[in-house]
């Protein structure tokens, strides 16, 4: 029997859905539908361990294929299936959980995955007919579930450290004990609030990682000292969704651009940095910009409607991530940050920087 959390049984309910859909909904950075961006669907692909399974339509009915074999089932087999998904979905709590009759179903045309092949970049794969150019362009998705727990768009490690140097202050021994003894629970945030009392500043200096500091500086050469600057407020402030953070940043605007003619410099560079993130830009591989398999996200809202997100309608997708992620703390023993040490007879503080999706 195949069992699954929330988020795993959602990838199941997000096939189903937009197969029975037989149309893509493009939404808005609030999350609502965009009435007029919807993309008929032609065919619904995705890659699972015992092959690729297609699923297209005549008329009423899907018409799955996996290799050789092809099978009908109605749409509205699917619809009724996807329906009594969700209402299953919304009555779970437990962590792992099985699903007979879904199982069932799905195993008629011989699936037996919740998730897709974990070596595919993409969740599922559909190919579109967008009316406005008359092509058949074939889009990537990952699969975003306000059903199970809120993912990571930005995992912590070591590799998204920022280090700070502690500036216009001589530590002595006892204060260096002294703020690393602090074990609060909003500890890092103490801390440098015990480093302001002594009269220090903290100044960026680099990233840790040498790869991330670069992959950075290739979307935007500002990008370090921008988002340096975003960490160091979520640590120090209460602001913690990216759009809270940008827009004080794009306020006391540390970088001293002109700001006379209201260019967004601040909004414009973290949405490029979320984006490139979101199409597969990771803290420790080399980024060269070029774009993985998967262009997107397909967002499973709480009441069931499934939005699609893709850097096909670039503005929305771009909007849709600064207006729903945060920064959040991470573990700092696991991530080694947050702990005053020196460095030939200079003092410095790392910073880690973690993004979630707010739901």
């Amino acid at each position: 029997m195949i069992t699954g959390n929330k988020g795993e049984w959602s990838e199941v309910y997000t096939l189903l859905k937009v197969i029975s859909d037989k149309q893509l909904f493009a939404g808005d950075s609030n999350l609502n539908k965009i009435e007029t961006l919807i993309f008929p669907i032609i065919k619904v692909l995705r890659d699972e361990t015992n092959g690729t399974f297609e699923f297209s339509y005549d008329n009423d009915l899907v018409i799955v294929k996996n290799g050789e074999e092809e099978i009908r089932i109605s749409v509205l087999e699917f619809q009724k299936q996807a329906h009594f998904l969700l209402t299953k979905l919304k009555e779970k709590t437990n962590a792992a959980f099985s699903i007979p009759e879904i199982e069932s179903f799905i195993n008629s045309f011989d699936s037996h995955s919740l998730k897709a092949k974990s070596s595919v970049k993409s969740d599922i794969r559909i190919v579109i007919h967008d009316q406005r150019t008359g092509t058949n362009p074939e889009l990537g998705f990952s699969i975003k579930s306000q059903l199970g727990g809120a993912s990571t768009l930005l995992n912590a490690g070591k590799t998204t450290n920022f280090i700070f140097k502690i500036e216009n202050l001589t530590l002595t021994q006892n204060q260096i004990s002294e703020i690393n003894a602090i074990e609060t629970r909003s500890k890092i945030k103490d801390r440098i609030e015990k480093i302001s009392e002594f009269g220090g500043s903290l100044e960026f200096q680099k990233t840790e990682s040498s790869i991330f500091g670069n992959n950075l500086i290739l979307i935007d050469s500002a990008l370090p000292k921008i988002i340096a600057e975003s960490l160091k407020l979520f640590f120090t402030s209460t602001f913690s969704t990216t759009i809270e953070l940008t827009n004080q940043i794009s306020t006391t605007n540390p970088l001293d651009y002109n700001l006379e003619t209201n260019h967004p410099f601040y909004s414009y560079k973290i949405k490029r940095f979320l984006t490139d993130i979101a199409l597969g830009m990771m803290p420790s591989k080399v980024w060269t910009g070029e774009l993985d398999a998967t262009g997107g996200y397909l967002v499973g809202k709480d009441n069931g409607e499934v939005l699609c997100y893709h850097i096909y309608n670039r503005n929305e997708f771009e909007n849709y991530l600064i207006k729903n992620t945060k920064l959040e703390t991470a573990s700092s023993t696991r991530h080694e940050f947050g702990t005053v040490y020196e460095n030939e007879n200079n003092y410095f503080l790392k910073l880690n920087l973690q993004i979630r999706f707010i739901k």
